[in-house]
Protein backbone atom coordinates (compact mmCIF):
# COMPACT_ATOMS: atom_id res chain seq x y z
CA UNK A 1 0.00 0.00 0.00
CA UNK A 2 1.57 3.53 -1.18
CA UNK A 3 0.38 7.21 0.27
CA UNK A 4 1.31 10.49 -1.89
CA UNK A 5 3.14 12.21 1.19
CA UNK A 6 2.42 17.00 0.12
CA UNK A 7 1.27 19.94 1.68
CA UNK A 8 -2.13 20.13 2.02
CA UNK A 9 -4.63 22.32 -0.28
CA UNK A 10 -7.22 24.89 1.39
CA UNK A 11 -9.59 22.68 -0.17
CA UNK A 12 -8.31 19.82 1.79
CA UNK A 13 -7.96 21.14 5.10
CA UNK A 14 -11.56 19.94 6.83
CA UNK A 15 -10.67 16.04 6.16
CA UNK A 16 -7.26 17.01 7.36
CA UNK A 17 -8.68 17.96 10.33
CA UNK A 18 -11.12 15.10 10.29
CA UNK A 19 -8.02 12.76 9.94
CA UNK A 20 -6.10 14.24 12.94
CA UNK A 21 -9.33 13.98 15.38
CA UNK A 22 -9.38 10.16 14.36
CA UNK A 23 -5.65 9.90 15.21
CA UNK A 24 -6.36 11.33 18.56
CA UNK A 25 -9.73 9.47 18.82
CA UNK A 26 -11.60 13.10 19.04
CA UNK A 27 -15.22 13.78 17.76
CA UNK A 28 -14.80 13.83 13.76
CA UNK A 29 -17.17 16.18 13.28
CA UNK A 30 -15.26 19.40 11.80
CA UNK A 31 -17.42 22.38 11.37
CA UNK A 32 -17.03 25.37 9.06
CA UNK A 33 -15.33 27.83 12.05
CA UNK A 34 -13.24 25.08 12.82
CA UNK A 35 -11.30 25.25 9.25
CA UNK A 36 -11.70 28.80 9.15
CA UNK A 37 -9.62 29.64 12.59
CA UNK A 38 -6.75 26.59 11.50
CA UNK A 39 -6.39 27.92 8.37
CA UNK A 40 -6.26 31.88 9.68
CA UNK A 41 -3.48 30.64 11.99
CA UNK A 42 -1.62 28.01 9.91
CA UNK A 43 0.91 28.17 7.21
CA UNK A 44 -0.92 25.44 4.92
CA UNK A 45 2.50 24.72 3.34
CA UNK A 46 3.59 23.81 6.81
CA UNK A 47 0.94 21.25 7.18
CA UNK A 48 1.67 17.92 5.54
CA UNK A 49 -0.64 15.06 4.44
CA UNK A 50 -0.38 11.33 3.41
CA UNK A 51 -3.01 10.68 0.91
CA UNK A 52 -4.04 6.67 -0.07
CA UNK A 53 -3.32 5.94 -3.28
CA UNK A 54 -6.27 3.91 -4.44
CA UNK A 55 -9.10 6.05 -2.28
CA UNK A 56 -7.29 9.75 -2.43
CA UNK A 57 -8.27 10.15 1.30
CA UNK A 58 -6.05 11.49 3.97
CA UNK A 59 -4.77 9.30 6.07
CA UNK A 60 -1.88 10.56 8.16
CA UNK A 61 -1.29 14.62 9.38
CA UNK A 62 2.03 16.69 10.47
CA UNK A 63 2.12 20.57 11.18
CA UNK A 64 4.92 22.64 11.89
CA UNK A 65 5.36 26.51 12.81
CA UNK A 66 7.69 28.86 14.21
CA UNK A 67 8.77 29.04 18.00
CA UNK A 68 11.44 30.74 19.87
CA UNK A 69 12.75 28.22 22.34
CA UNK A 70 14.75 29.71 25.73
CA UNK A 71 18.01 28.25 25.87
CA UNK A 72 20.34 28.87 29.21
CA UNK A 73 21.58 32.15 29.20
CA UNK A 74 17.85 33.92 28.59
CA UNK A 75 18.89 33.60 24.29
CA UNK A 76 15.64 32.78 22.08
CA UNK A 77 16.53 30.13 19.42
CA UNK A 78 14.22 30.03 16.56
CA UNK A 79 12.83 26.81 16.27
CA UNK A 80 10.51 24.61 13.93
CA UNK A 81 7.88 23.14 16.52
CA UNK A 82 6.02 19.92 15.65
CA UNK A 83 2.33 18.85 16.25
CA UNK A 84 -0.72 17.54 14.97
CA UNK A 85 1.15 14.25 13.74
CA UNK A 86 -1.69 11.06 13.62
CA UNK A 87 -1.46 7.95 11.46
CA UNK A 88 -4.66 6.41 10.98
CA UNK A 89 -4.36 3.35 12.37
CA UNK A 90 -5.75 1.45 8.85
CA UNK A 91 -2.26 3.04 7.83
CA UNK A 92 0.27 2.00 10.33
CA UNK A 93 3.52 0.69 9.61
CA UNK A 94 4.43 1.72 6.05
CA UNK A 95 6.58 4.79 6.65
CA UNK A 96 4.69 7.76 6.29
CA UNK A 97 5.34 9.42 9.67
CA UNK A 98 9.20 8.89 8.44
CA UNK A 99 8.52 10.48 5.26
CA UNK A 100 6.76 13.25 6.77
CA UNK A 101 9.51 13.81 9.20
CA UNK A 102 12.18 13.65 6.51
CA UNK A 103 10.41 16.18 4.93
CA UNK A 104 9.88 18.69 7.62
CA UNK A 105 13.84 18.31 8.94
CA UNK A 106 14.77 19.26 5.83
CA UNK A 107 12.32 22.18 5.22
CA UNK A 108 13.19 23.40 8.63
CA UNK A 109 16.96 23.51 8.00
CA UNK A 110 16.91 25.17 5.10
CA UNK A 111 14.50 27.50 6.96
CA UNK A 112 17.38 28.17 9.01
CA UNK A 113 15.82 26.92 12.09
CA UNK A 114 18.32 25.61 14.77
CA UNK A 115 16.81 23.21 16.39
CA UNK A 116 12.90 21.26 16.27
CA UNK A 117 11.30 20.60 18.94
CA UNK A 118 7.87 18.35 20.21
CA UNK A 119 5.95 17.40 23.16
CA UNK A 120 6.08 13.21 22.44
CA UNK A 121 2.46 11.26 23.27
CA UNK A 122 4.46 7.65 23.17
CA UNK A 123 8.34 7.48 24.53
CA UNK A 124 9.30 5.09 21.25
CA UNK A 125 8.75 6.57 18.83
CA UNK A 126 10.80 10.26 18.06
CA UNK A 127 14.05 8.87 19.30
CA UNK A 128 14.73 7.49 15.78
CA UNK A 129 14.44 11.29 14.06
CA UNK A 130 17.04 12.33 16.20
CA UNK A 131 14.95 14.10 18.86
CA UNK A 132 15.81 13.25 22.82
CA UNK A 133 14.11 14.46 25.93
CA UNK A 134 15.41 17.66 26.71
CA UNK A 135 12.76 18.67 29.48
CA UNK A 136 10.87 16.88 32.10
CA UNK A 137 7.73 17.72 34.02
CA UNK A 138 6.38 16.87 37.65
CA UNK A 139 2.61 17.37 39.04
CA UNK A 140 2.14 17.05 42.63
CA UNK A 141 -1.51 17.01 44.90
CA UNK A 142 -1.46 19.27 47.62
CA UNK A 143 -3.10 17.98 50.97
CA UNK A 144 -4.44 21.63 52.00
CA UNK A 145 -5.11 20.54 55.52
CA UNK A 146 -1.60 18.97 55.67
CA UNK A 147 0.32 21.56 54.67
CA UNK A 148 0.52 23.55 58.22
CA UNK A 149 -0.16 26.75 56.60
CA UNK A 150 -2.50 29.20 58.27
CA UNK A 151 -6.29 28.61 57.59
CA UNK A 152 -6.80 32.55 58.13
CA UNK A 153 -4.26 33.47 55.82
CA UNK A 154 -5.35 36.59 54.41
CA UNK A 155 -3.18 37.96 51.75
CA UNK A 156 0.78 37.96 51.04
CA UNK A 157 2.96 38.77 53.65
CA UNK A 158 5.22 41.44 51.29
CA UNK A 159 2.52 43.98 50.67
CA UNK A 160 1.91 42.58 47.20
CA UNK A 161 -2.09 41.41 46.86
CA UNK A 162 -4.19 39.21 44.48
CA UNK A 163 -7.11 39.65 43.01
CA UNK A 164 -9.17 37.82 40.71
CA UNK A 165 -9.63 39.31 37.07
CA UNK A 166 -11.98 38.31 34.27
CA UNK A 167 -10.42 37.14 31.16
CA UNK A 168 -9.80 40.72 29.38
CA UNK A 169 -7.40 41.81 31.74
CA UNK A 170 -5.82 38.17 31.84
CA UNK A 171 -5.25 39.18 28.10
CA UNK A 172 -3.95 42.60 29.06
CA UNK A 173 -1.30 41.43 31.53
CA UNK A 174 -0.78 38.07 30.24
CA UNK A 175 1.38 38.15 27.67
CA UNK A 176 4.00 40.42 28.91
CA UNK A 177 3.87 38.54 32.24
CA UNK A 178 4.64 35.37 30.48
CA UNK A 179 7.49 36.96 27.97
CA UNK A 180 9.19 37.85 31.51
CA UNK A 181 9.40 34.34 32.31
CA UNK A 182 10.18 32.88 28.97
CA UNK A 183 13.03 35.39 29.18
CA UNK A 184 14.08 33.84 32.04
CA UNK A 185 13.14 29.94 31.87
CA UNK A 186 15.36 27.95 30.07
CA UNK A 187 13.02 25.11 28.80
CA UNK A 188 10.22 27.72 28.13
CA UNK A 189 8.28 28.61 24.51
CA UNK A 190 6.88 31.86 23.55
CA UNK A 191 2.85 31.86 23.18
CA UNK A 192 1.37 33.67 20.27
CA UNK A 193 -1.73 35.69 20.06
CA UNK A 194 -3.64 32.36 19.10
CA UNK A 195 -2.55 31.10 22.27
CA UNK A 196 -4.08 33.78 23.97
CA UNK A 197 -7.43 33.98 22.36
CA UNK A 198 -7.89 30.25 22.92
CA UNK A 199 -6.80 29.62 26.58
CA UNK A 200 -9.48 32.88 27.11
CA UNK A 201 -12.36 31.36 25.34
CA UNK A 202 -12.13 34.33 22.14
CA UNK A 203 -12.02 31.48 20.02
CA UNK A 204 -12.50 27.49 20.04
CA UNK A 205 -12.39 24.47 18.45
CA UNK A 206 -15.75 23.08 18.25
CA UNK A 207 -14.08 19.30 19.40
CA UNK A 208 -12.43 21.16 22.53
CA UNK A 209 -14.83 23.84 23.55
CA UNK A 210 -13.70 26.11 26.21
CA UNK A 211 -14.45 25.92 29.98
CA UNK A 212 -14.68 28.75 32.02
CA UNK A 213 -12.09 28.90 34.74
CA UNK A 214 -10.74 30.91 37.70
CA UNK A 215 -7.86 33.62 37.33
CA UNK A 216 -5.97 35.14 40.13
CA UNK A 217 -3.08 38.09 39.79
CA UNK A 218 -0.69 38.86 41.95
CA UNK A 219 0.56 42.26 42.17
CA UNK A 220 3.45 43.74 44.06
CA UNK A 221 3.45 46.21 46.63
CA UNK A 222 3.85 48.91 43.54
CA UNK A 223 1.04 47.61 41.42
CA UNK A 224 3.26 45.92 39.02
CA UNK A 225 1.82 42.30 37.81
CA UNK A 226 4.39 39.38 38.91
CA UNK A 227 2.09 36.20 38.73
CA UNK A 228 -0.92 34.89 37.68
CA UNK A 229 -2.95 31.29 38.30
CA UNK A 230 -5.60 29.72 36.64
CA UNK A 231 -7.35 27.07 37.62
CA UNK A 232 -10.92 25.19 38.38
CA UNK A 233 -12.42 23.36 40.81
CA UNK A 234 -14.40 20.70 41.05
CA UNK A 235 -17.99 19.88 43.14
CA UNK A 236 -17.47 17.31 45.56
CA UNK A 237 -19.90 16.84 48.49
CA UNK A 238 -20.41 13.81 50.75
CA UNK A 239 -23.75 12.58 51.78
CA UNK A 240 -23.44 14.68 54.85
CA UNK A 241 -22.80 17.64 53.42
CA UNK A 242 -19.26 18.55 53.94
CA UNK A 243 -17.28 19.79 51.10
CA UNK A 244 -14.19 17.46 49.58
CA UNK A 245 -13.17 19.55 46.23
CA UNK A 246 -10.26 19.96 44.87
CA UNK A 247 -8.25 22.32 42.54
CA UNK A 248 -6.81 21.67 39.25
CA UNK A 249 -4.14 24.43 38.34
CA UNK A 250 -4.17 24.89 34.67
CA UNK A 251 -1.46 27.16 34.39
CA UNK A 252 0.82 29.33 37.01
CA UNK A 253 3.45 31.88 36.00
CA UNK A 254 5.33 34.05 38.47
CA UNK A 255 8.36 35.66 37.88
CA UNK A 256 9.53 36.14 41.77
CA UNK A 257 9.65 33.99 44.32
CA UNK A 258 7.55 35.89 46.15
CA UNK A 259 4.91 36.41 43.72
CA UNK A 260 4.95 32.29 43.20
CA UNK A 261 4.65 31.73 46.95
CA UNK A 262 1.57 33.81 46.92
CA UNK A 263 0.16 32.35 44.50
CA UNK A 264 0.57 28.50 46.08
CA UNK A 265 -0.49 29.87 49.36
CA UNK A 266 -3.56 31.53 48.11
CA UNK A 267 -4.59 28.33 46.40
CA UNK A 268 -4.55 26.43 49.24
CA UNK A 269 -6.46 29.05 51.37
CA UNK A 270 -9.82 28.66 49.11
CA UNK A 271 -12.49 27.89 51.38
CA UNK A 272 -14.06 24.34 51.03
CA UNK A 273 -10.63 23.19 49.33
CA UNK A 274 -9.17 19.92 50.43
CA UNK A 275 -7.07 18.90 47.51
CA UNK A 276 -4.87 21.49 45.09
CA UNK A 277 -3.57 19.41 42.13
CA UNK A 278 -0.20 21.44 40.32
CA UNK A 279 -0.28 21.03 37.22
CA UNK A 280 2.96 20.54 34.96
CA UNK A 281 6.18 21.75 37.08
CA UNK A 282 9.40 21.66 36.86
CA UNK A 283 11.09 18.79 38.44
CA UNK A 284 12.41 21.23 40.45
CA UNK A 285 9.88 23.37 41.44
CA UNK A 286 9.82 25.52 44.69
CA UNK A 287 5.74 24.53 45.44
CA UNK A 288 6.51 21.76 48.02
CA UNK A 289 9.05 24.01 49.49
CA UNK A 290 6.53 27.07 49.81
CA UNK A 291 4.65 24.99 52.27
CA UNK A 292 5.52 24.75 55.95
CA UNK A 293 4.88 20.56 55.48
CA UNK A 294 6.21 19.86 52.26
CA UNK A 295 5.09 16.38 52.71
CA UNK A 296 1.76 17.16 52.51
CA UNK A 297 2.42 17.40 48.39
CA UNK A 298 2.43 13.99 47.26
CA UNK A 299 3.94 13.10 43.74
CA UNK A 300 1.35 12.06 40.86
CA UNK A 301 3.79 12.55 37.64
CA UNK A 302 7.00 12.81 37.03
CA UNK A 303 8.25 12.18 32.95
CA UNK A 304 9.71 13.25 29.86
CA UNK A 305 8.27 16.27 28.20
CA UNK A 306 10.02 18.56 26.23
CA UNK A 307 12.25 16.85 23.16
CA UNK A 308 14.89 18.42 20.63
CA UNK A 309 16.65 17.91 18.12
CA UNK A 310 19.37 19.88 17.01
CA UNK A 311 19.98 20.75 13.22
CA UNK A 312 22.45 23.31 13.06
CA UNK A 313 24.52 22.35 16.09
CA UNK A 314 27.67 25.30 15.70
CA UNK A 315 24.48 28.06 16.07
CA UNK A 316 22.64 25.66 19.07
CA UNK A 317 26.08 25.48 21.07
CA UNK A 318 26.86 28.68 20.14
CA UNK A 319 23.78 30.67 21.61
CA UNK A 320 23.50 29.45 24.93
CA UNK A 321 25.88 29.79 27.91
CA UNK A 322 27.79 27.46 30.53
CA UNK A 323 28.82 27.09 33.94
CA UNK A 324 32.13 26.22 33.76
CA UNK A 325 35.24 27.00 31.31
CA UNK A 326 36.12 24.21 29.21
CA UNK A 327 36.52 22.77 26.12
CA UNK A 328 35.52 19.84 24.32
CA UNK A 329 35.35 17.91 20.71
CA UNK A 330 32.30 16.33 20.14
CA UNK A 331 31.63 13.99 17.03
CA UNK A 332 27.67 14.19 16.65
CA UNK A 333 26.66 11.01 14.28
CA UNK A 334 23.31 11.73 12.30
CA UNK A 335 21.38 9.29 10.48
CA UNK A 336 19.67 12.20 9.08
CA UNK A 337 23.14 13.57 7.66
CA UNK A 338 21.44 16.86 8.95
CA UNK A 339 23.56 17.40 12.03
CA UNK A 340 26.36 14.64 12.11
CA UNK A 341 30.12 16.24 11.93
CA UNK A 342 32.59 16.58 14.47
CA UNK A 343 32.16 20.25 16.61
CA UNK A 344 35.00 21.93 18.75
CA UNK A 345 33.15 23.77 21.72
CA UNK A 346 34.98 26.65 23.68
CA UNK A 347 32.25 26.82 26.71
CA UNK A 348 34.77 29.72 28.52
CA UNK A 349 33.85 31.75 24.96
CA UNK A 350 30.54 30.39 24.36
CA UNK A 351 31.87 29.51 20.67
CA UNK A 352 31.51 26.61 18.74
CA UNK A 353 32.56 25.54 15.40
CA UNK A 354 33.71 22.46 13.00
CA UNK A 355 36.60 21.20 13.88
CA UNK A 356 39.00 18.30 11.95
CA UNK A 357 40.88 17.91 16.20
CA UNK A 358 40.62 13.73 17.51
CA UNK A 359 37.24 14.05 19.31
CA UNK A 360 36.64 13.71 23.26
CA UNK A 361 33.10 12.20 23.20
CA UNK A 362 31.45 10.72 20.37
CA UNK A 363 27.15 10.60 20.60
CA UNK A 364 24.16 10.35 18.56
CA UNK A 365 22.29 14.04 18.15
CA UNK A 366 19.65 12.71 20.17
CA UNK A 367 21.83 12.03 23.24
CA UNK A 368 22.97 16.19 22.50
CA UNK A 369 19.42 17.17 22.21
CA UNK A 370 19.18 15.51 26.12
CA UNK A 371 21.85 17.27 26.80
CA UNK A 372 21.31 20.76 25.25
CA UNK A 373 19.07 22.60 28.04
CA UNK A 374 20.98 20.85 30.90
CA UNK A 375 18.63 18.48 32.31
CA UNK A 376 20.36 15.84 31.66
CA UNK A 377 23.72 14.37 32.57
CA UNK A 378 26.62 13.45 30.33
CA UNK A 379 27.60 10.70 32.81
CA UNK A 380 24.75 8.98 33.15
CA UNK A 381 24.52 8.54 29.06
CA UNK A 382 27.84 7.74 29.58
CA UNK A 383 26.94 5.10 31.50
CA UNK A 384 23.98 3.51 29.34
CA UNK A 385 25.86 3.73 26.44
CA UNK A 386 24.75 6.82 24.73
CA UNK A 387 28.17 8.77 25.31
CA UNK A 388 31.05 7.44 24.34
CA UNK A 389 34.21 9.08 26.27
CA UNK A 390 37.26 8.72 23.95
CA UNK A 391 39.42 10.65 26.33
CA UNK A 392 39.63 10.29 29.92
CA UNK A 393 37.96 12.90 32.33
CA UNK A 394 36.09 14.26 29.18
CA UNK A 395 32.27 12.59 30.56
CA UNK A 396 32.66 14.69 33.71
CA UNK A 397 33.87 18.06 31.69
CA UNK A 398 30.73 17.27 29.82
CA UNK A 399 29.04 17.10 33.22
CA UNK A 400 29.78 20.37 34.62
CA UNK A 401 29.99 22.22 31.09
CA UNK A 402 26.10 21.38 30.11
CA UNK A 403 23.92 21.09 33.60
CA UNK A 404 22.58 23.71 34.78
CA UNK A 405 21.45 24.93 38.63
CA UNK A 406 17.89 24.87 38.16
CA UNK A 407 16.54 22.23 35.79
CA UNK A 408 14.63 23.64 32.52
CA UNK A 409 10.61 24.02 32.21
CA UNK A 410 8.46 23.85 29.66
CA UNK A 411 5.09 25.33 31.10
CA UNK A 412 3.46 24.16 27.36
CA UNK A 413 1.84 21.58 25.43
CA UNK A 414 1.92 22.53 21.82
Amino acid sequence: MTADVRPIAASGLAEWLRTLNTGFLTPTRVTESDVALRAKYSDLARLLGAFDAVTGRCVATFRSFDQRLTVPGGAAVPSSAVSNVAVLPTHRRQGLLTRMMAAELAAARARGDVLSTLIAAEYPIYGRYGYGPAASIAEWEIDVPRTGLDPRWSGPADGGRIDLVDVDEVREVGPALHERLRAATHGAVNRDERWWRLATGLEEMSYRPYKDKFHAVYRTAAGEVAGLAVYTADDHWTDAKVPLNTVQVKDLIAVTPEAERALWHFLCSIDWVLKVRTGGRAPDDLVTQFLPDPRSARPLTSADFLWVRLLDVVRALGARTYAVPGVLVLEVADAAGLADGRYRLDAGSGTCERTEEAADLRLDVSALGSLYLGDESALRLGALGRVAELRPGRLALADAVFRTARRPWCPDVF
